[in-house]
């Protein structure tokens, strides 16, 4: 392919003219199609995509459409490419790049923020404040690929240098696809909540988020770290990652069963990551006085909330939205140094045309999934001749 002037390319790393890529119709309805490749434009790189890990809000996207259609954004786009938490290789710089180099493994953020609204200057720009207005309008800097911009059930995308994670060689295409999962955990406990090692935590919800959340916890030295669900299989994954105890809460009183685990007092802070109907009271009543809630998950309905309860108690109470703060670039390094074994919660893998019964997999939690991967031949011949 015949990129424009000042987009550098390297014959090791040819670039066809157009690409396979998965397109959403209606609600529901995925279409692999023909493609043109797009081309990176400045500050931005060419990503050939090896690696893409389905997020449950990748199912909500499908089934129910992007985000900006249902918040009042971008209209809705019948030939979106979905997909977010993907990872490859650059094959592309765009006209002033050089940051990064061609050839080079990297995984990706989902957000890039127009840069210059007061909460992107804070390095907040999963809460850039043209959210709504501006909501992946690349005209305006701000990306959400996989949102409103392109994602990465695909074979190549275009990223913003800001949201790239160098991959250590040492990880596989799969664990580098669970790097920014880590990383939304360790940017709600460390860049958000403050987290130092000694406190106390309890992760309500054994999905992927929480699980990594566990052993982000343990690794940033937690102290005890403690895990709460309804599944006995997910609750042992959660030792392995580093739980100190597990509460199934179908057997006992999650708030109680914590209080007694830790001494006969509250945590210092719940990670809630369940979206269960009173998991918000339930982690307000586990946190000691002065403690933190980081909410991670989205409840379906609005929960009733004991604002009385947080007053009386000082508790604070915060959202996160994704990733933030570059957390994903020390989730990076904490993996890169086997600080945790984040390969515990990929469980299935397929080839990128394959990704309806990939969809079907992690929908329906067939064989127990938890993180479903998919993967583009090239990335598998790419091993092969490694070996």
């Amino acid at each position: 392919m015949a990129m424009p002037a000042g987009v550098r390319t390297d014959s090791a790393y040819p670039i066809p003219e157009t690409m396979k890529a998965w397109v959403l119709g209606d609600p529901g309805e995925l279409t692999l199609a023909e493609k043109p490749v797009p081309v990176p434009k400045r500050a931005e790189v060419l990503v050939r995509i090896d690696a893409v890990a389905i997020c449950a809000t990748d199912l909500e996207i499908i089934y129910h459409g992007p985000p900006a259609q249902i918040e009042g954004g971008a209209p809705f786009n019948k030939n979106f490419t979905p997909g977010h938490e993907y990872m490859g290789t650059v094959v592309a710089l765009g006209p002033g790049v050089d940051e990064y180099r061609i050839g080079e493994r990297v995984t990706v953020e989902i957000h890039a923020g127009c840069g210059q609204c007061k909460r992107c200057r804070q390095g907040m720009y999963t809460s850039c404040h043209n959210y709504g207005k501006n909501y992946g309008d690349v005209d305006k800097g701000h990306r959400a690929n996989g949102f409103t911009t392109d994602g990465g059930f695909c074979e190549y995308q275009v990223n913003n240098i800001n949201t790239l994670i160098h991959v250590d060689d040492s990880m596989s295409d799969e664990e580098a696809t669970l790097v920014v999962t880590a990383g939304t955990a360790m940017y709600g406990l460390t860049e958000l909540g403050g987290l130092v090692a000694g406190e106390s935590v309890v992760v309500t919800g054994p999905g992927p988020i929480g699980l990594l959340g566990v052993a982000v916890a343990k690794a940033l030295g937690a102290q005890p770290v403690i895990l709460t669900g309804t599944r006995d299989n997910r609750l042992e994954m959660g030792k392995k990652l580093g739980a100190d105890y597990v509460v199934n809460v179908r057997n006992e009183d999650p708030v109680e069963a914590v209080k007694r685990l830790n001494g006969g007092v509250g945590v210092d802070y719940v990670l809630e990551c369940s979206a269960a109907a009173n998991a918000i009271n339930e982690a307000c009543q586990m946190v000691n006085r002065g403690g933190k809630v980081c909410l991670a998950a989205f409840p379906g309905e609005p929960p009733q909330v004991d604002v009385a309860h947080l007053v009386r108690n000082n508790i604070y109470v915060y959202g996160i939205r994704g990733e933030g703060k570059s957390a994903t670039h020390r989730a990076e390094a904490f993996m890169r140094q086997k600080r945790f074994d984040a390969t515990l919660i990929h469980t299935h893998t397929f080839e990128m045309e394959d990704l309806k019964e990939a969809i079907r997999y992690a929908k329906d939690r067939v064989e127990d999934a938890i993180k479903v991967v998919v993967k583009n031949k090239h990335a598998e011949a790419r091993r092969v001749a490694a070996e």
